[in-house]
């Protein structure tokens, strides 16, 4: 059975909503169980994932941090975060997809003022949104044009996940001649969004995370987040808290999605090991079953106490998040330069852990597991792909220079 007829068979098992953080994570992994059935054979096709989002929305996953007044599940980052993960178990694309849409949900109460972040997450819940953002701020500026009362947005973008499977698309640019910038949420089925449709990466490959063209997409200024019009008419920013939380948000995000894939490793490892993996008959230790050899097991152990470590480090780091979130207006320097450390430090070890395991589990499965029908190969693709999405040296530096000097990290567009 495909997930798409899978998709079909859940449906009606999911009328109702879960009621506790408990529940939505079993619901998110059975949305794993259901995509991990043809996920290798779904990342080799590399077509859109519309289905796969509209499990996510069929799930009730996409509405986890949407107000409970209008049909969201009013959850926390906590149980967000352990959703990601447990959904990149059975796909790390899709777990990839259901994070960045979480964190550009989220956006409006960055940047938003308290009309717009209200206004947003009613429509936004009600009508199951699902977002993707044009935002990756090493490419040129995207270029803001004022005609009157509407904004122009033109340029180009190399990356934009979510891309022609999202119902929005968050943008951001520089108004002409100005430093000011402006984020925006607008309709993605437009004439001016110009998706290129040239994601074609090693893995990942379900994320439609390729180029876009921004050419003329029209924003009121009425939607331009955190701005208010004054007496005279001016447009005016009421500054936020978006570099504070945002990119510890990202951050945290990336960790939960690699441990979610490494997790989806090792269990799929440890089935073909139990299952197929034959004993080596070349030793005076003869053992029945390739899942008694004692090397077999060393590594197992090795492997699941690594990765046991990285989620307790990255659970710490989930706190961290909370607590900023809590008070973001009033967030301290100090806390959140040491929430970034933390998630840092989790991200780094996620990442070198998950890498390990992607690569270690061939020494238990064996020479017959490197076939391309098996497809372990999967797991470390999505990690490696993803995880160079800014260089992790950086990440270990920060946390080098909190550790040594003290230092704590200064809010950019990565740290």
């Amino acid at each position: 059975m495909s997930s798409t007829e899978q998709i079909e068979t859940r449906r009606t098992d999911w009328g109702r909503s879960p009621a506790s953080a408990e529940g939505w994570l079993q619901r998110a992994q059975e949305v794993a169980a259901t995509l991990a059935v043809d996920a290798l054979e779904r990342d080799r096709a590399n077509r859109a994932p519309y289905a796969e989002v509209q499990l996510l929305k069929d799930s009730g996953l996409v509405t986890l941090l949407g107000p409970v007044d209008h049909g969201g599940a009013g959850e926390s980052w906590t149980t967000a975060l352990r959703v990601v993960r447990a959904v990149s178990v059975g796909d790390g694309s899709v777990g990839q997809l259901l994070g960045y849409h979480y964190l550009w949900a989220w956006a409006a109460r960055l940047v938003g003022t308290p009309e717009q972040i209200a206004a947003v997450e009613e429509q936004a819940t009600l009508n199951r949104w699902f977002f993707g953002g044009a935002v990756n701020p090493r490419d040129a500026e995207v270029t803001i044009a004022v005609e009157g009362d509407e904004l122009i947005f033109r340029g180009e973008k190399s990356f934009s996940t979510g891309g022609r499977v999202s119902d929005v698309t968050v943008l951001e640019g520089v108004i002409a001649g100005t430093d000011r910038h402006v984020f925006a949420i607008v309709p993605t089925d437009q004439p001016a969004l110009r998706f290129k449709g040239d994601w074609d990466s090693l893995g990942q490959r379900l994320t439609e995370s390729g180029g876009v063209v921004i050419d003329g997409v029209r924003v009121p200024w009425a939607a331009a987040a955190g701005y208010v019009e004054t007496a005279d008419g001016e447009h005016v920013f009421v500054p936020r808290v978006y570099n504070t939380l945002n990119v510890p948000l990202i951050q945290i995000i990336f960790a939960n999605l690699y441990l979610g894939i490494a997790e989806g490793a090792l269990a799929t490892a440890g089935t073909y090991t139990r299952e197929r993996t034959r004993p080596w008959p070349y030793t005076p230790d003869l053992k029945e079953r390739g899942s008694e050899e004692f090397y077999v097991l060393e590594t197992y152990g090795d492997l699941r106490s690594k990765l046991w470590a990285a989620e307790a480090l990255t659970d710490r780091a989930a706190t961290h998040i909370e607590e900023i979130n809590e008070h973001a207006d009033t967030v301290t320097e100090r806390q959140r330069g040491e929430a970034a450390v933390v998630i840092a430090a989790a991200k780094q070890v996620a990442i070198d852990v998950g890498l390990e395991i992607g690569n270690r589990i061939y020494e238990v499965t064996g020479a017959r597991a490197t076939a391309s029908s098996v497809g372990l190969d999967i797991y470390w693709r999505n990690i490696r792909t993803h995880s160079l999405h800014d260089p992790i040296a950086h990440k270990r530096a920060e946390v080098g220079r909190y550790a040594l000097l003290g230092q704590l990290p200064e809010p950019t567009w990565y740290t």
